[in-house]
């Protein structure tokens, strides 16, 4: 019985949740403990001379956050806002939040250690985006990438 404990909390610790947000037809996976927050869309006050995904800056709550667009970041075409967009404003230890914009917040999934496949550099196919993946989340209904948000954020790749 003992033994059973044991492995049942094993099986817990193996396990990830992630919030699941689409990025046109694609779906991707952000770890929850990185997402502070996620608010509508709102206002975004511009910043001359930022990087061609940044998008500027709102203002939470007294907090100025910086605001990336995922679809720029990726070289998909642009943001096309609806009512479904969000901003998921994500803090990791060691900076200031950031926030991040997505076509909409689908929902928030559990994997286990088995369901997520590590990234090839054959799944990327010479793409550079394979740097933002931790891995392949297998799901019922389809496969979602796994990003790795610090990559993503702390990222400063030269405009081109």
């Amino acid at each position: 019985m003992n033994n059973g404990n044991v492995q049942n909390m094993d099986t817990v610790a193996n396990e990830k949740q992630y919030i699941v947000v689409r990025l046109g037809s694609e779906q991707y996976g952000i770890d929850i403990q990185y997402v502070d927050n996620i608010v509508r869309n709102q206002r975004i006050t511009r910043v001359p001379k930022a990087q061609h995904y940044f998008k500027g800056v709102i203002n939470l709550r007294g907090e100025v956050i910086p605001v990336m667009s995922l679809r720029l970041k990726f070289d998909l075409e642009p943001d096309e806002y609806t009512n479904a967009t969000r901003i998921i404003i994500i803090k990791l230890e060691q900076h200031s939040a950031i926030g991040i914009i997505v076509d909409e917040v689908k929902e928030v999934v559990t994997l286990s250690e088995d369901a997520i496949d590590k990234p090839t550099s054959a799944d990327s196919a010479g793409d550079s985006r394979i740097q933002y993946l931790s891995g392949i989340g297998k799901q019922a209904d389809g496969l979602i990438s796994l990003l790795n948000i610090a990559n993503v954020v702390n990222d400063k790749e030269a405009v081109s």
